[in-house]
């Protein structure tokens, strides 16, 4: 057993992982930034250190054998020891300094958290934010991120949870487009005005579909899965479109339309780590995200 310990190497783990999430040695090698050759010699001198086949070739790429399924768990548990190793040494755990990610949705990251960080930055010039803009759910037990600002309930345990409150969102248009087109008074009236929407029916989207609060997808004349993109184009008077509530009640040019028709709640939730919390720069910035947070979703209710 200490012969195999001693025989197992991080980097064969890590090209193991990467070949299991992308599917090919091709994307894993562009993902580590490795030659394709030396990603395939990892694997099969992994393969030759443990004994066992990890993948076999299909038409649609690399499958994982039942044994790389098995042994998935412990690569990512490594995976997620070695990242905190490399995020802790990149500042003292008592210290005001080092790397802090975070990760947000499209709208958050691009509309509400560069105010908090740029306040947060000036009282703490030695944390570094990486801040990662994006609507997919980073899995913070495998260190894709440190804190994550999410839409969703976090589902995943050792996770430091804080629920922020619920988001409103409304049906909004600039002032100029209803003064050209007219006001709806009832939700029948949408269909004779321009709407902003979704591309792709996601299961979200599905799910405020059956809610009744989501035409089908053909009735938006434009579509896009971008949450900004839609907000730019409500912003620039193109149609009638969802966005946050406290969003428009900063533009004076933008009125919510039907507000007791369309009225959906989306919860807001802050989450890190377990094992970060005594790290003090992830404490500082966890902190001041709380409370930036927390205040702009009370600002719903000014």
């Amino acid at each position: 057993m200490h012969y195999f310990i001693m025989q197992l190497s991080w980097d064969h783990c890590r090209s193991f992982l990467a070949v299991l999430g992308e599917g090919s040695l091709s994307a894993a090698a562009r993902t580590l930034r490795l030659t394709q050759p030396t990603l395939g010699r990892h694997v099969a001198e992994l393969e030759e250190t443990l004994g066992v086949a990890l993948f076999t070739r299909s038409p649609s790429g690399l499958q994982p054998t039942e044994a790389a399924l098995e042994l998935r768990p412990h690569a990512e548990a490594m995976a997620a020891a070695a990242e905190t190793l490399l995020r802790t040494a990149s500042g003292e755990a008592a210290d005001d300094r080092g790397t802090v990610r975070v990760t947000a949705s499209e709208i958050i990251g691009t509309e509400v958290l560069p105010p908090i960080l740029a306040r947060f930055s000036r009282r703490h010039p030695r944390i570094a934010i990486e801040l990662v803009v994006s609507n997919h759910t980073d899995n913070l037990l495998r260190r894709e991120s440190d804190i994550a600002v999410r839409m969703v309930t976090p589902k995943q345990d050792a996770l430091l949870q804080k629920r922020i409150g619920t988001l409103a969102i409304g049906l909004h248009a600039r002032r100029d487009y209803l003064e050209a087109h007219g006001t709806p008074q009832s939700p029948t009236d949408l269909m004779d005005h321009v709407l902003i929407g979704f591309d792709t029916e996601t299961p979200t989207v599905q799910a405020v579909q059956r809610l009744g609060l989501l035409p089908e997808r053909s009735a938006f004349r434009f579509r896009t899965d971008s949450d900004i993109a839609q907000l730019q184009m409500i912003r620039a008077g193109a149609g009638i479109g969802g966005c946050q509530v406290m969003l428009a009640k900063r533009d004076p040019e933008l009125v919510r339309v039907l507000p007791e028709a369309f009225d959906f709640g989306l919860e807001c939730w802050l989450a890190m780590h377990e094992d970060l919390k005594s790290v003090r720069r992830m404490r500082l910035v966890y902190d001041e995200l709380a409370d930036g947070l927390a205040a702009y979703v009370r600002g719903q209710d000014d």
